[in-house]
């Protein structure tokens, strides 16, 4: 359930002009009932808006992403996680497109969650652990409360991959009025078994560091980077492939390593160098118990469950055009997850193509140099523009 309107405009907490963030300020409340009285959503916008307001692509990020897309991450400095795809003259073209991107509900780059302050006076300080559980469909519905303030009445098109796949078929589901057309890539409608495994043993690498605090690790004013480390090289490890690892590293050892009489058990292959780093890096920039209460909205979701567990019923009253697109060494969303997707919107009648892109770099291929994925977006784009202005000229 979405609360209605904005009450004031937020002033950004590091005074800087790029991050943009907005107050909300009659909350949310969330689908397991409970209220969020305060709601912050920091977002991005890239291009302009176009007058009749119709040329608005919202992104949704992934995992442990933020809302820095394109351009320069005013945070890490570092070029935003998809600058490859979005951008003047790149697949998501900034010159025709209005692109939107917002940090998720429960994320730890602006929009409330476990690192924001509480304002139910229950207690004082952080939310950390007490932050409510959320869910994919809570960060739609907060994304909704920020495209209902541009005044969007519909969305040309929702992209995202991975979870923010998961956000583009929620948001199918829930306003089917409001997308145009929906690009889930690399995603699924359920978070399997073995998805829900790896989680879980990062959860647990998280518990078990003594700087946890039973969750409370802010206010002793440490954070659990040993787990949280853990967690990361785990979950990065699924992001690959065993082709991509091996053409990477290989059995390759450090080359501080070759004739050093270091021992046996010390860092010694490329790959670990690898994942340490991944692992160290993530911890500067990420929160705990964020990744706890992201991780788990994404092991919640499955589509189906308030449909009778029925995907095609969870289908049934979808307006948008889809792309559904996998890659073929993806092993932690197989292109079979992706089938089902398709199979279920056949079976309601709805407009769909399904790309499976052939890419031995796993997981993480749509975040990575795949000109095969630049042809699709763009030349899907192009087909439903060209679609929506056939069906403007006909009405």
């Amino acid at each position: 359930m979405v609360t209605s309107g904005i009450k004031q405009v937020a002033a950004d907490e590091t005074q800087n002009e790029s991050i943009q963030k907005l107050l909300f300020a009659e909350g949310l409340v969330l689908e397991n009932g409970q209220k969020l009285n305060h709601l912050e959503i920091a977002y991005q916008t890239y291009g302009k808006l176009s007058s009749a307001k119709d040329n608005a692509i919202l992104i949704c990020h992934a995992l442990t992403g933020d809302q820095y897309v394109t351009g320069i991450n005013p945070i890490s400095k570092k070029p935003g996680w998809w600058s490859r795809m979005v951008g003047p003259g790149l697949p998501i073209d900034t010159d025709k497109y209005f692109i939107i991107c917002s940090n998720v509900l429960g994320s730890c780059m602006g929009t409330t969650g476990p690192r924001s302050i509480r304002t139910d006076h229950q207690k004082i300080g952080y939310w950390g652990i007490d932050f409510p559980a959320i869910t994919i469909g809570d960060m739609v519905n907060a994304q909704k409360l920020l495209i209902d303030h541009f005044k969007i009445d519909q969305l040309f098109a929702v992209i995202g991959g991975s979870m923010g796949g998961m956000q583009a078929l929620q948001w199918a589901v829930s306003y089917p009025d409001q997308v145009y057309a929906a690009i889930p890539i690399a995603t699924s409608s359920f978070h399997s078994a073995q998805n829900i495994a790896f989680n879980e043993v990062g959860r647990q690498a998280i518990f078990s560091d003594p700087d946890w605090q039973n969750g409370d690790y802010w206010r002793y004013g440490v954070i659990p980077s040993r787990g949280l480390a853990v967690a990361r090289m785990m979950a990065h490890i699924t992001y690959l492939s065993e082709d991509a690892l091996n053409r990477k590293f290989g059995r390759r050892l450090q080359e501080t390593m070759i004739d050093s009489s270091s021992p046996i058990f010390g860092e010694m292959f490329q790959v670990e160098s690898y994942l340490h780093y991944q692992g160290s890096n993530f911890v500067r920039r990420f929160d705990a118990n964020s990744y706890v209460t992201i991780s788990r909205a994404m092991d919640w979701f499955d589509l189906s469950q308030a449909y009778d567990g029925d995907l095609v019923n969870a289908f049934s009253q979808v307006k948008s055009r889809f792309c559904v697109i996998s890659f073929s060494s993806d092993w932690l969303f197989p292109t079979s997850r992706s089938r089902v997707i398709v199979k279920a919107l056949n079976r309601v009648g709805a407009k769909v193509s399904f790309v499976e892109i052939v890419s031995d770099k796993g997981h993480d291929a749509f975040l990575l140099d795949e000109p095969d994925l630049d042809h699709v977006i763009s030349g899907f784009l192009a087909g439903i523009k060209r679609q929506r202005q056939l069906e403007n000229n006909a009405s």
